[in-house]
């Protein structure tokens, strides 16, 4: 039953946008005095299951939901009908009219879908505002979790002031600006600093497919303890955030990273912050340096929760949120057309190596997947350098690790 319930609503939306393009069609048409012969949603080659004449039009619903069409008097579309075009041209025919209305009608469709996309925008932010992560409120910095951040340049714990001379406000626009190249300017270590992106990063870029570059700082939290794991039995519990090894004190899950490479495999002293109180506890390390446990990648609410970082909500009166959708709505639309840059971009291609098909498929995935994890605030966890996977969404890489390649792969204890 759900799966009709879905099929319902698939043709349902899908209907909805259909008549909303065909119906740009049909107004520029009948403002410029063109005649519609026939206005249906889905077609009807051989028979309709509605049809109902009014006017000079026929409006009608086809049994084959592939589409829909509006069959404008002088005009070849999806009725392919040649016959019409034999005969001497009319006053009302779309082939009479001057070139400019010939093009605002075939336009009609576009314009309708984009004034529409902007219509969608602000009833979004209407009804639900928007939650983001402002790149002002990573005071820690960005964790560089994929090499192919550190090949451009970044470094854990950078604050990014600009990239390419855009001063990103969410943590999401990292992401869209990054794509770009040009100059970064960062604060590390308490100095201003800055880079160029390397012309081969689009390429690396897209070799891969869905890397995640970088996410915000992150406490090393369990989030469970296979059956299989040296340490089960050790007495540690899904929720424990380890805040010192060997008595050097951990804020963030990189930070372990770093210090258990120093260490030598065998016992190991490691305190953990247990329902707001510290706990000792005696744990090894594996000789490949693991503590064969599963950790958790907190979603950006669950960060906020736990006091890390504060996301910033906006609400929107329905005055403010038309300007403001129309706002959002030219950015990212203004966002896709910078990106046909990169495709065109011949140079950046034989740098990085790689194919423009390619490119032109792999960018909006990738994107896609910074989007999703940070707006929808899935809780994974990091198959990094010392630990094991549990969710296989994105590849997580560490600095010197091979990547994951599948979710068998990544489901193992590493």
């Amino acid at each position: 039953m759900g799966v009709v319930i879905q099929i319902g609503q698939l043709l349902l939306s899908l209907s909805i946008l259909i008549i909303l393009h065909e119906l740009g069609h049909f107004i520029l048409a009948r403002v410029f005095h063109t005649r519609v012969e026939k206005f249906y949603l889905f077609f009807d080659p051989w028979f309709s299951l509605f049809k109902l004449k009014r006017g000079d039009t026929e409006y009608g619903i086809g049994w084959l939901p592939l589409g829909g069409y509006v069959k404008i008097s002088g005009m070849i579309d999806e009725s392919m009908d040649r016959e019409q075009m034999k005969q001497p041209p009319q006053p009302w025919e779309f082939r009479s009219k001057p070139t400019g209305q010939r093009l605002l009608i075939m336009l009609g469709g576009v314009l309708v879908n984009l004034i529409l996309g902007f219509i969608i925008y602000s009833a979004v932010l209407y009804t639900w505002g928007e939650k983001f992560l402002p790149n002002k409120n990573l005071t820690d910095g960005i964790w560089c979790v994929d090499s192919i951040a550190m090949d451009a340049g970044f470094r854990t714990g950078d604050k990014i002031i600009s990239i390419n001379g855009v001063e990103p406000q969410r943590y999401e626009d990292i992401y869209r600006e990054v794509i770009f190249g040009g100059t970064v300017k960062v604060i590390r270590d308490n100095k201003t600093d800055s880079f160029t992106i390397p012309g081969d990063f689009i390429g690396k870029l897209v070799e891969e497919s869905n890397v995640m570059l970088f996410y915000p700082r992150v406490p090393f939290i369990i989030r469970e303890v296979p059956d299989t794991s040296v340490n089960s039995g050790a007495g540690l519990e899904p929720k424990d955030q380890v805040i010192r090894v060997n008595r050097v004190p951990i804020r963030f899950y990189d930070e372990y990273l770093t210090i258990v490479d120093t260490l030598e495999p065998g016992p190991i002293a490691v305190d953990v912050m247990r329902d707001g109180k510290p706990l000792s506890l005696s744990l090894t390390l594996t000789p490949k340096k693991k503590l064969e446990v599963l950790t958790l990648i907190p979603s950006f609410e669950e960060l906020d929760k736990l006091g890390l970082y504060k996301m910033e909500t906006r609400t929107f009166s329905f005055a403010r949120a038309i300007p403001a959708g129309f706002k959002l709505a030219g950015d990212r639309l203004g966002f896709y057309i910078k990106q046909f840059k990169l495709i065109f971009d011949f140079n950046r291609c034989l740098q990085g190596s790689w194919r423009i098909r390619h490119h032109r498929r792999a960018l909006p995935e990738r994107m896609g997947v910074a989007v999703v994890l940070g707006n929808n605030g899935f809780s994974v966890a990091h198959p990094g350098l010392h630990e094991c996977a549990s969710y296989s969404g994105a590849r997580w890489r560490s600095c010197n690790v091979p990547a994951i390649r599948n979710r068998n792969a990544a489901q193992a204890i590493r």
